[in-house]
């Protein structure tokens, strides 16, 4: 029987990170947090279309991801991008992206 192949270090991550990205809310969430050094969770609310427990959710799942990080100032939350994990995501999903070599295929 053969032996199937672990995921590397590098493929956990990507696949960590492009899960965590993988919802319209939550990027716009990180595209609003990168715009800003950092910015409270009222602020986060007000320009999305969605409940505040739905924000919350997205939140969450971004923080655990590591693509964010949150500090409580009671009673607020502020949030802000985690620099290194957002260059992490960038150089992995960029190697990853440039992977492909463009050739001719099968598909048309």
């Amino acid at each position: 029987m053969e032996k199937k192949r672990k995921y590397t270090e590098q493929e956990e991550l990507l696949a960590r990170f492009a899960k965590a990205m993988g919802h319209p809310v939550r990027i716009a969430i990180l595209r609003f947090l990168a715009a800003r050094s950092e910015c409270f969770f009222g602020d986060i609310h007000e320009m999305l279309p969605v409940a505040k427990a739905t924000v919350s959710q997205h939140l969450s799942i971004l923080k655990e991801a590591g693509l964010i990080q949150g500090e409580i100032f009671p009673p607020k939350v502020k949030y802000c991008i985690c620099p290194e994990s957002w260059e992490l995501a960038k150089t992995l999903l960029g190697e990853f992206m440039g992977s492909y070599a463009a050739r001719k295929t099968c598909c048309k």
